[in-house]
């Protein structure tokens, strides 16, 4: 069974870092691109950061562009986003995801459960 476990969300200051950690388990996913999208209260779920299988793609949302930085491990089946400069509005419950690829959500096929990230002001 596969299972995406997300880790290092919590509460930081604005201006602070945070590093989300999301372990696969059940299958490799070396060929996969591996994205992170997040749900704010009352918004739609939306796209932050996505790592092509090899890591040589990464794009980004332009919110996040400059501030976040999505890597893969494949021999750890893990994907990482490191996230700096943290403002109030990146609060939100952050999800991992894995499948085909694209800024989409209905392009991923496996979810993790999610982690709040809340930033205070």
């Amino acid at each position: 069974q596969v299972q995406l476990v997300e880790s290092g969300g919590g509460l930081v200051q604005t201006g602070g870092s945070l590093r989300l950690s999301c372990a696969a388990s059940g299958r490799t996913f070396s060929s996969y691109t591996k994205g992170w999208f997040r749900r704010a209260p009352g918004k739609e779920r939306e796209f932050v950061a996505a790592i092509s299988w090899g890591g040589g793609t990464t794009r980004y949302a332009d919110s996040v562009k400059g501030r976040f930085t999505i890597s893969r491990d494949n021999a750890k089946n893990t994907v990482y986003l490191q996230m700096n400069s943290l403002k109030p509005e990146d609060t939100a419950v952050y999800y991992c995801a894995i499948g085909l690829g694209g800024t989409s959500s209905t392009q991923y096929d496996y979810w993790g459960q999610g982690t709040q990230v809340t930033v205070s002001s």
